[in-house]
């Protein structure tokens, strides 16, 4: 079970959030508004958070960015906005999810479930000194310790980026559907549609810089991490 930061003004939304992540069995926080966020971030800790865009003192992207500052914690975004650009600025802050209002409660529960999955640490056995590596033209991937270097520097990508890159380099030369990926990557039944995926290649190939050449787009298909060239 999981101990959840909800932040949002709204206390309808905080009450539904609430009331479905205690049903499951989770431990719940409110906040209403960023500051109060950031302050509870820097005395407890939380397994995940889930706060709104819009809220007043300081706004859900502004608190995300500070709260980045001090943790790696898994971040959900709500917003009542829809566009492209609003959604390119939660994942540049590194947030791991975001969901448009109104939103089914199920649907958010389903998110937590996948995200926390995937963020869970990978046990390794006492004593045993193997990593995991790939290394392919300047570009260095520590399966076992989830670093990426670029010509030997490490580079910060967000959990998402981390997740995305790390599938497609595991299914290396392999064409990969925009669905296939999404289910794999995100791990749950997707409510939205390809923009949210096609984002998230778009921010991870502005991360990896000379080394995006390895992310071919497969047009009316998907993508494919390249490493052989045809």
């Amino acid at each position: 079970m999981y101990n959840i930061l909800i932040v949002d003004d709204e206390e309808k939304i905080r009450a539904m959030i609430r009331k479905y992540a205690e049903f499951e069995g989770h431990t719940v926080t409110e906040a209403i508004n960023g500051m109060d966020a950031v302050e509870l971030c820097r005395k407890e800790k939380f397994d995940i958070i889930v706060m709104d865009i819009m809220m007043p003192i300081l706004d859900g992207l502004s608190a995300a960015r500070d709260i980045r500052k001090i943790s790696d914690i898994p971040i959900i975004m709500l917003s009542a906005r829809g566009e492209e650009y609003d959604k390119i600025g939660g994942f540049q802050t590194g947030c791991d999810d975001y969901v448009v209002k109104p939103f089914s409660p199920k649907e958010l529960m389903l998110r937590i479930d996948a995200i926390m999955k995937r963020a869970a640490p990978h046990k390794v056995e006492k004593g045993d000194r193997k990593r995991d590596v790939f290394e392919c033209e300047g570009l260095k991937i520590d399966f076992t310790a989830r670093i990426v270097y670029i010509d030997e520097k490490p580079t910060q990508l967000s959990p998402k980026e981390y997740d995305l890159l790390f599938y497609m380099v595991k299914n290396a030369n392999i064409a990969l559907s925009r669905e296939k990926l999404i289910s794999e990557v995100w791990g749950y039944d997707f409510y939205g549609d390809d923009r949210t995926l096609d984002t998230h290649i778009k921010l991870l190939r502005k991360s990896l810089g000379a080394c995006s050449k390895f992310i071919v787009t497969l047009r009316g298909v998907g993508y494919r991490f390249e490493t052989q060239r045809q």
